[in-house]
């Protein structure tokens, strides 16, 4: 395991007041990417040295500190730029990464479908494009592991010309996988069964609700970005009604531009949704400001105007205290948060209530009899109705269905006896 220096530069006030929770949030994406922190470097001065990033004088004590604790990588808490990475790896004979390169090691390292390991790829390239000249040499000399995952040292040695065409290639895979992607949609699109995605801070809980909600078994881990791939899974209500519910990558402030534009394809499927569900960590002392985060991306994706549910989750971590607190905050208030508890089940029931009212408030039940000579009509109600429960007969089919009333008019001739629109 790689041993890792994380550097902070504040160069405002309100970065020196963030930087503690930002080198945090550092330190578990690095733990995140396999590295172990030994050391965590604060520094505080008027603006960013061109050449280092960090002062002059700072280079020399973390080369020493590097020295001393037998650090591996130095990891700085930012956007390096190319010369800035080449002139620290000289100053400090280690490699250097910045915060971009530290998720994309970690998305690497967690995609497991061809659509994600695509889009990964090609957010590795974008970036490291410009940071070819001298890298190939720099690698080498400094070996693998994290920030040489997913493309690797072989690609990054190769000349700009086939790294170029390699982007343009998996650029048109991609573009060929949203097509099939957008079909899908477009299939859910017509059918009257509503979506929902998950949206949410990393590690806020999201995957464990999924697994709540559908029943499935999708992995979860502590670590951030532990899940990357989409999911589309059905969530089945006791009366029959049921909604498609969608788990995406989880955000992360200053999510890398890379990222957001390889992803696009991704995150279509929020676009899509008809309602979505905000998990937020309860228990962290920055949930605010992570929900926050969270609703800024949301907007640059030009998808806040959509419905949300926001789900304060792990409320089973709160000591009783803490949970009455919330209680009465919230009966003071005047306002219905939703408060849950993704891994014991507590205050999901109240979670599906509100999707159930919010998702269905315009539908109706319906029974129809359909007779075979209208066979046509028993093919396409599944495109105007939710159906609850089909029957066939020796007449044809007997159907509980729920709908906006306006979807069954074709079938109104056929509603059983005392349903009466």
């Amino acid at each position: 395991m790689e041993k890792a220096i994380l550097v902070n530069l504040a160069v405002t006030r309100r970065e020196k007041e963030e930087a503690e929770e930002s080198l945090s949030e550092l330190a578990g994406l690095a733990v995140s990417a396999g590295a172990t922190v030994v050391e965590k470097v604060f520094q505080t001065r008027n603006g960013i040295s061109p050449k280092y990033y960090i002062g002059e004088g700072k280079v020399v004590e973390l080369a020493a500190l590097a020295e001393k604790t037998g650090a591996d990588l130095v990891i700085f808490d930012a956007n390096l730029t190319p010369a800035q990475q080449r002139s620290l790896e000289e100053a400090l004979k280690v490699k250097v990464l910045d915060r971009t390169q530290v998720i994309l090691d970690i998305f690497a390292q967690r995609a497991r479908t061809n659509e994600g390991k695509l889009q990964v790829e090609l957010a590795q390239l974008t970036y490291l494009l410009p940071r070819l000249k001298g890298r190939g040499q720099a690698l080498s000399r400094l070996g693998g592991g994290i920030g040489t995952r997913g493309p690797g040292e072989k690609k990054l040695e190769e000349d700009r010309r086939r790294i170029t065409d390699r982007i343009a290639k998996i650029k048109k895979d991609i573009d060929s996988l949203q097509k099939r992607r957008a079909r899908q949609r477009e299939g859910r699109r017509k059918s009257p069964v509503p979506t929902v995605s998950l949206v949410g801070y990393t590690s806020a809980g999201k995957s464990t609700l999924f697994n709540q909600l559908t029943r499935e078994s999708r992995y979860t881990s502590p670590y951030l970005f532990a899940t990357l791939d989409p999911m589309v899974r059905r969530v089945t209500f006791p009366d029959g009604f049921y909604f498609f519910l969608s788990d995406t990558v989880g955000f992360i402030k200053k999510l890398p531009v890379e990222l957001i534009s390889a992803f696009r394809a991704t995150l279509e499927e929020i676009r899509e949704a008809d309602c979505l569900l905000h998990v937020v960590d309860v228990t962290s002392s920055e949930a605010l400001e992570q929900a926050a985060a969270v609703e800024k991306i949301l907007e640059d994706l030009e998808i806040s105007s959509l419905p949300v549910v926001k789900v304060f989750n792990k409320i089973d971590l709160l000591s009783e205290g803490e949970k009455n607190e919330l209680l009465l905050r919230n009966r003071d208030s005047g306002h219905s948060p939703l408060y849950v508890s993704a891994l014991s089940g507590e205050g999901l029931d109240r979670l599906k209530g509100r999707l159930r009212s919010l998702l269905f408030e315009n539908f109706e039940t319906f029974r129809l009899r359909i007779p075979r000579t209208r066979a046509e009509l028993a093919s396409s109600l599944a495109r105007q109705a939710i159906i609850i429960t089909r029957t066939e007969t020796d007449e044809g089919w007997e159907y509980q269905v729920a709908a906006d009333r306006s979807r069954v008019f074709p079938y109104l001739s056929y509603l059983q006896k005392g349903e009466i629109p």
